[in-house]
């Protein structure tokens, strides 16, 4: 795609964001009262904005022009926040994290793929170079300290010289029964063939006869091929079976692919030449008009003092430097508007003078007492109030300067989207200009006190000292010393480096496995509306997993100014029954950002750092390293353990509630600008104790086994993703509903066992065959009904199914209600008939 392309794409894009602003600010001063209205309000404008979102990610990454980059830049961290914020609206209106819009995407005529988050390319594009750094530095380190080797699969074991004779006479002894079978088998058939011609012979076929048994034959056989491939064209065509050459890359594709490389290069270019821009324009900005900016300043501000003497009769208090100096006064105001704001100042003293300065104070309280009574009523009546945005601001402060700047403007002469030196100017003059107003603040602020004490004489006082006694002002250097006592760094003698080889060597900053969120395969739900009407809770598909992934974790550690203003997410629960998919979520997390990966599971912690002074210490470094090198994500694999109701005996030497007392506390240090992720993963939460296991995980993600839908998607990727060739003699279809309640990792591992690289070279003249997996996974235990249950079970106790469970509760108590009241009428009219 071209430059023209992707401009018409993002104002295509800005149009649309445009006009959902708008949508968005009148439904606001109006909001419905309507539950379901609510929710299908913000079900469109969620779907709206994923749709913006997706449009804005692919022009930020392929669009070359600098400045055009840094506006969409700023956007797209806006819409991703507006996005995460309406999630949070959904939450807490309907009490469950998944949310089902298949009337909504109806409505809009999307497919349920366009519901998709993308994972913004420059969460890792713009720290590449860091991450490879970092990369190498970990394994590195590995290998000085063979920490490697472990990782490694431990080599077959040896056996003894009795055993291996006894080996190699089994495979002997088999290969001359297969030869002896061989040859048997072609002694069988020249008997055969011979007997067949003795009688044949006795018969004597004439030579016509044999030609047309001949052709019979061949004809026949002809046709069935032929009707075979033009059965197979016609299901291709049908879209029930592949195209043939489905698992290839087609060409277009591969150029496509080598454009957006070569762009991305261009990018690289501009960026840089942007960068020297920047710097030499200042430069030259300073030198040729530094001077008069400043000398403009001093007479515009001598020119104020002036005036305030003329109109008030006294000079004018200067601004501080905390309120912002004389950019207060003359913020895109001109020195006549100034004047005129001073003179219209004094009236109102006047005006106000006037009027009487007391009122009595049983008047106010009764007025006040009638306003909140108001307010509360209001309240009631209005109902559901949305939640104040962040990023709206943001968003429409980004949409007024594409209108300003980039809408209309002409571009004939920027052939290869380079940086525009004017704007360049225009955006530095303004900075440096507040730069310059800083020396002339401090320089006026000297020539006020000069002219105060030539023309009235007057001197300013010395300010007050802070008070030290009793419960009033402490001095700064005291507050400081307490801060500093809260706040103790263990390990201030040390650098980040050597605490970061520290947690390598301990094993607990470990290697993230390269996993994308997109390998976590599956299908979209699409009952869910339709079940929910009947009050029915569905089961959440691998997709909905997949969703809430990257919008709790992914999105807000791969961008900071998401992270600060967003609905912070600080820690994230992962349940459901083994070989789900939950640890490789965490990988994906930490591949998708480019984050530090901590290991701090119970199993993994255990004898490091002993007693309560060593415990500190390990929780000191892995957050100082965290901070330091964020994103990161803390890991605590088989949680349960450190919540247990009751430690087995057979863990107890392990001592896994270690870090019970300290999440909390954890927790509590993480602040806003912290891109620190707690991760928990657990497959029997129902052994932890439940309040202290909610306290510290904010958000709790049910990952159930796949539904048929995702099962069918999962056998066709993995098998073809192994070098499989689906064929009519492998029923896909058939594999999906047999592996009902199988999980993600018995089906990769029959897979990858089944799918060796001699069977995969067999294919061609020996296809697979559903029986060969169906056989594999005879030996392999499910997730059976119950277990699901009880999974569903324990959620119910958890604090937001027990809020969902007392609001369903609470409607069907109304429900009730309202029919008790309209039978009591109906009793009412009878009796007066």
């Amino acid at each position: 795609m071209s430059n023209v392309m992707y401009d018409k794409m993002w104002r295509q894009t800005q149009e649309a964001l445009s006009s959902l602003l708008n949508k968005e600010s009148q439904k606001m001063v109006a909001p419905p009262r309507n539950q379901v209205v609510i929710f299908q309000m913000l079900a469109t404008f969620y779907i709206n904005y994923v749709q913006i979102f997706r449009n804005l990610e692919n022009a930020y990454d392929q669009i070359v022009h600098p400045q055009k980059r840094l506006l969409i830049r700023k956007i797209l961290d806006g819409v991703m926040g507006r996005i995460l914020e309406l999630k949070n609206e959904m939450v807490e209106l309907e009490l469950n994290e998944f949310q089902y819009f298949d009337d909504v995407l109806q409505d809009l005529k999307l497919s349920p793929q366009q519901l998709d988050i993308p994972i913004p390319k420059y969460f890792l594009k713009e720290r590449l170079e860091v991450i490879k750094g970092r990369e190498n530095i970990l394994a590195r380190i590995l290998a000085d300290t063979g920490l490697h080797l472990s990782k490694v699969r431990d080599p077959m074991k040896g056996v003894t010289p009795e055993q291996a004779v006894k080996f190699i006479q089994i495979a002997e002894r088999a290969r001359q029964g297969r030869l002896r079978a061989t040859f048997m088998r072609q002694v069988f058939l020249q008997e055969r063939r011979t007997r067949e011609a003795r009688l044949l012979g006795e018969k004597g076929f004439s030579v016509e006869a044999a030609a047309l048994r001949i052709q019979k034959v061949w004809r026949s056989f002809h046709q069935r091929q032929q009707t075979k491939k033009e059965r197979e064209e016609e299901m291709i065509f049908l879209g029930m079976s592949p195209p043939v050459l489905s698992h290839k890359v087609s060409a277009a594709v591969v150029q496509a692919e080598k454009v957006a490389c070569l762009r991305n290069e261009v990018q690289l270019r501009h960026e840089e030449d942007y960068r020297e821009a920047v710097v030499t324009v200042t430069d030259d900005l300073r030198a040729v008009e530094g001077l008069d900016i400043q000398e403009n300043l001093r007479d515009q501000i001598r020119h104020w003092f002036i005036e305030c003497r003329h109109l008030t009769g006294n000079f004018p208090e200067y601004p501080n430097a905390e309120e912002g100096g004389s950019a207060i006064i003359f913020s895109n105001k001109t020195l006549q508007q100034v004047i005129d704001d001073i003179i219209a100042k004094q009236k109102e003293e006047e005006k106000n003078e006037k009027k009487k300065k007391k009122k009595k104070e049983k008047k106010t309280k009764i007025i006040k007492r009638k306003e909140e009574r108001k307010e509360r009523k209001k309240e009631e009546e209005e109902g559901w109030k949305m939640s104040p945005s962040v990023f709206l601001p943001t968003m429409e402060e980004g949409n007024n300067t594409y209108k300003d700047m980039w809408k209309n403007k002409d571009e004939s002469w920027n052939f290869l989207q380079e940086y525009d030196r004017e704007l360049i100017k225009e955006q530095k003059r303004k900075e440096l200009e507040s730069e310059i107003r800083v020396q002339v603040d401090e320089l006026m602020r000297q020539e006020l006190k000069n002219l105060k004490l030539a023309v009235n004489r007057e001197k300013e006082l010395p300010a007050r000292r802070g008070k030290k006694k009793g419960g009033e002002k402490v001095s700064g250097e005291r507050a400081k010393k307490g801060k500093k006592g809260k706040d103790k760094d263990l390990t201030a003698d040390r650098t980040v480096e050597s605490l970061y080889k520290e947690l390598v060597e301990e094993g607990l900053l470990v290697q993230a496995l390269k996993v994308s969120l997109s390998d976590y395969i599956g299908e979209h739900s699409y009952l869910g509306t339709t079940l929910r009407r009947v009050s029915i809770e569905p089961m959440p598909s691998a997709l909905d997993v997949r969703q809430l992934i990257a919008l709790y974790g992914i999105l807000p550690l791969g961008s900071a100014a998401v992270h600060e203003k967003a609905p912070l997410v600080k820690s994230l629960l992962l349940a459901g029954p083994p070989g789900v998919g939950k640890k490789m979520l965490v990988h994906a997390i930490c591949s998708e950002t480019g984050a530090n990966l901590f290991n701090l599971s119970a199993a993994n912690i255990a004898g490091k750092y002993p007693g309560k002074s060593g415990l500190q210490m390990m929780l000191h470094m892995v957050l100082k390293v965290a901070r330091e090198f964020q994103p990161s994500v803390v890991w605590i694999g088989d949680t349960e353990k450190t919540f247990y109701k009751k430690v087995p005996s057979t863990e107890r030497m392990i001592d896994p509630k270690r870090l019970k007392k300290q999440l909390p506390k954890i927790l509590k240090l993480l602040k806003p600008n912290d891109r620190i992720l707690i991760v928990g993963t657990t497959h029997r939460p129902f052994d932890a104790e439940l309040k202290s296991f909610c306290r510290v995980y904010q958000k709790i993600i049910l990952v159930p086994r796949p539904d048929y839908a995702s099962r069918y998607v999962l056998w066709k990727q993995i098998i073809q993703r192994s070098g499989g060739v689906i064929t009519n003699t492998l029923n896909v279809s058939c594999l999906a509903k047999v592996t009902d309640g199988f999980t993600q990792g018995h089906i990769v591992h029959v897979v990858k066992g089944l799918l060796t690289e001699r069977r995969v070279k067999q294919q061609a003249r020996k296809p697979l065959l559903t029986l060969e997996f169906v056989a594999a996974l005879s030996g392999m235990d499910p997730v059976f009904q119950e277990e699901e249950d009880s999974f569903k079970n324990w959620y119910a106790k958890t604090p937001m199914g027990q809020r969902r469970a007392l609001a369903l509760t609470g409607e069907k108590g109304k429900k009730k209600e309202k029919g008790k009241k309209k039978d009591k009428k109906g009793k009412k009219e009878k009796k007066k008939k």
